[in-house]
């Protein structure tokens, strides 16, 4: 008969297998971890910290593949040259963008310059509308169309202006519903809106507007256009932002304040 171990022993046996299975456990917890630990960004601020781990491994990163969604994988150098490709093309839009809008900039200030140049040239309050007008017709628009704020002006009868007189209250729902808290509105008028500020409406799709003076309480000064989308919500107000300080000054030559 075998004789029996002492209790010690098997307590001691067990208590060891106990250990050893916990050992295991925790060993297995702690890789677990190290799995979900390793992230991105302990990559990327562990390449950070070792620059030369490319140079390290230059020919492990050259046999990487990466997924790409046409041809399936391409190589990791392939992938940056790709990039790289992009990059350039992104640059080369910009800069194709950035000339444009310089060549378009420089076309509209020496229109402004040509437009100051003949309306310095008017001897008449008539004739420099008339001068708005032709400058207008020449960049292909229907016409210009200037109104005075008649209780910033002296343009009610016997006055010679006062079929440029306008009431601010009458133009007040043109301001709430396009203008609100700005000076320039460029887009579409409705037929009550165009037939207060225009006479002919028929050849009228769009409009480029802007109030006249610092405080836009001057004036309006309307530009129309036959083509629904040659003025949109967007576009530039350069051009505008100038006139409506500019203007008030030559219009003071013949009109005065009050």
């Amino acid at each position: 008969m075998k004789s029996k171990q002492p209790q010690s022993t098997q307590q001691s046996k067990q208590s060891i297998t106990t250990v050893r299975k916990k050992q295991r456990k925790q060993k297995h917890i702690k890789n677990t971890n190290a799995r979900h630990i390793l992230n991105d960004e302990l990559v990327h601020q562990y390449l950070i910290e070792n620059p030369d781990f490319f140079i390290r491994n230059a020919q492990q990163i050259a046999d990487l593949v990466i997924p790409h969604p046409v041809r399936g994988a391409i190589s990791l150098p392939e992938w940056q040259l790709a990039r790289q490709r992009i990059r350039i093309q992104e640059l080369e839009t910009e800069i194709t963008l950035l000339m444009e809008q310089a060549s378009f900039n420089q076309k509209l200030f020496e229109s402004l310059i040509e437009l100051f140049m003949v309306l310095l040239q008017a001897d008449s309050f008539s004739e420099f509308i008339k001068r708005l007008d032709g400058w207008a017709k020449s960049m292909g628009l229907t016409g210009a169309y200037l109104y005075l704020f008649d209780n910033k002006w002296q343009v009610s009868p016997p006055s010679n202006y006062y079929s440029y007189a306008l009431s601010p209250n009458k133009f007040d729902f043109i301001r709430v519903r396009h203008l609100q808290y700005h000076f320039q509105y460029l887009g579409q008028l409705n037929t009550t809106e165009l037939e207060l500020l225009i006479t002919d409406t028929q050849f009228v799709g769009s409009v480029a507007m802007t109030l006249l003076g610092e405080y836009g309480d001057l004036g309006v000064l309307v530009f129309a256009s036959r083509h629904k989308d040659h003025y949109q919500a967007g576009q530039g107000t350069f051009l505008l932002e100038k006139l409506s300080k500019v203007l008030p000054l030559f219009i003071e030559k013949w009109v005065h304040r009050k």
